[in-house]
This record gives C-alpha cells, structure tokens and sequence, in this order.
C-alpha cells in the first residue's frame, strides 16, 4: 500500500467522508468555541427563558435563559476532551497489554489473556461508577474509566494481530539481524497492526462520547460549572411535556457524533484493509465495461 493511498480510498467512501466531515465539524467548533460563543453559555437571563429560535438565540434558550446553541458549542469542548483523552489512555493501556500478550513467555502471555477476558466483562459505564463512588463525578474519573474499559477491547483485538505478524518473514529476519523484541516491536509489528489498531480507537471514540454523555447526564461526569451535552439533555429533558423543541438540539448533537466516529471506524476498516484493495481493483480489471445501447 502506497503511502497515505488509503486516505484516498477513506474520502472515496460515502461512509468514511460522512465521518471525517462530521468528526472535522464538531473539532472546528470546540475550537472555535475557545475564542467565540454567539453568547456567554453559562449566563443566566430569566427574563428570556425558554425563548423560541430568534435571530439572537437561533436554537433558543433553556428554563435559566442560556443560549442553546452556545451551550453546544461549549459542550463540543467537553466532548473531543473525552473522546482524546479517553483514546490516549486507551491507547497505552490497549498497547501494553497486547504487547505483553504478545511478546512474553507463555505463562505471561496467558496470565494476561485470562486478566483482558475479565477486565473486558465489565461495562465502561459501571467501571465509571464504581470509580466515581471512590473519587467523586468529573471528567477525569470519565476519561479514565473509558480509557481503561476501551483500552481492554483494543488489547483483546491487537493481541491475536501481533501473534500473527510476530511469525511473518520479515519479522524472523528482524530477529536474526540483532534485533531485540521490543524494536521489533516498534518497527515491524506495531505498523502492521496499525489499521486494525485505529479503527478500534476511532470505535472507541464513539463509546466515550455516549459514554460522557451518559454519565454526565446521570450526574457522574462533568461538573454543573462545566458545558456538556449530557448535563444540557438532563436538564431539558424534565420539561420535554412543555418545551419538547428544546431536547432535541443536545440529543442531536450526541447523536450524530456517535454517529460520526462510528462511519469513520467503518470507513477506515475498508480503507485500510489490503486484501479488500487487491480485491476491488481486481473487480475493475476483470470485470468487463458495460455494453452501449445504440
């Protein structure tokens, strides 16, 4: 595969390019919610509650008079926190233990095994609670608990990629050269794990997002001080007899979100995936042009 040729095959996809558009979208505005909100997202205006979309607040505003719209945009702020932070720990932890599963003696290697089949049998949301009931609700305690919980689904699926390229040619050649088991590592195994490796990461992604979501808006993830989309469709959601228009901006949000990561896993899984290439181009090869109809 030539360099960046699946970045090509990704943008080809209608699934793939659905995903970067959407996840390229909601990164541009949390940051340019840094800098600019239509509104300050936290400033309370009683006398404007639960305003209808005007041409100052365009998607409304909540029961304390905040601006909707900016609430959302501050909470896409709170979101790619999560979703990168999350996907940092995941990263180093999924890593670890699949390289000890991999590259160990045999009774490391199983001992690590039977360790990932139990640590995956929990959900990421009761790994989050339990650790809130230690140390309290925050973004923190989320971007930690689903780091952990995804960092185990990468480990359980890399773990077997690594065994399998640990036994190809250039890898054995790499050993006869000097190499030690961790160089080989670095340079032969992790980059043909790769593919495998980022699409679970962007998969991963998708589960922090409804994971902080979720959690928040059980009252275990971001602070009330802090804008989140979770906190926002909490907060809505008790008044959703009275203003149902209003739930329907936070819900959204987090919906195509999700949504978003989980085409761009998608579209990497088909982009990245060689023996898929070798078969698409051979379709276009063999396969003959249509007929013209005079």
């Amino acid at each position: 595969m030539r360099r960046f040729e699946w970045a090509g095959r990704l943008w080809a996809s209608g699934t793939g390019r659905f995903g970067v558009i959407v996840v390229a979208v909601i990164v541009l505005t949390a940051v340019v919610s840094l800098f600019w909100t239509p509104l300050d997202p936290l400033r309370v205006d009683i006398a404007n509650r639960w305003s209808d979309p005007t041409g100052e607040h365009l998607l409304g505003t909540d029961g304390s008079g905040r601006d909707i719209l900016s609430l959302i945009m501050a909470g896409a702020r709170t979101t790619v926190l999560v979703a990168v932070g999350a996907g940092a720990i995941a990263t180093l932890g999924g890593l670890a233990l699949a390289a000890l599963g991999a590259l160990t003696p045999r009774p490391v290697r199983e001992t690590v095994a039977v360790l990932v089949d139990i640590l995956i049998a929990f959900p990421v949301l009761l790994i989050a609670m339990m650790i809130s009931a230690v140390w309290g609700g925050s973004l923190l305690v989320v971007i930690v608990s689903v780091g952990i919980g995804f960092g185990v689904n990468i480990a359980r699926v890399t773990r077997p990629e690594l065994r399998r390229v640990l036994h190809s040619d250039f890898v054995l050649a790499g050993r006869a050269s000097g190499l030690t088991p961790w160089q080989n590592l670095w340079r032969h195994l992790l980059p043909n794990v790769a593919p495998v490796f980022i699409v679970q990461l962007s998969w991963g992604m998708a589960v922090a997002v409804l994971a902080e979501a979720g959690l928040s808006y059980l009252g275990f993830g971001a602070p009330v001080t802090e804008p989140s989309w979770g906190l926002l469709l909490s907060d809505l959601q008790r008044f959703i007899s009275v203003h149902p228009g209003s739930v329907i901006w936070p819900g959204l949000a987090i919906t195509l979100t999700v949504l978003g990561f989980n085409l761009l896993g998608d579209g990497l899984r088909d982009a990245t995936d060689p023996t898929l290439a070798r078969r698409t181009s051979r379709t276009a090869v063999t396969d003959p042009p249509p007929a013209v109809v005079a």
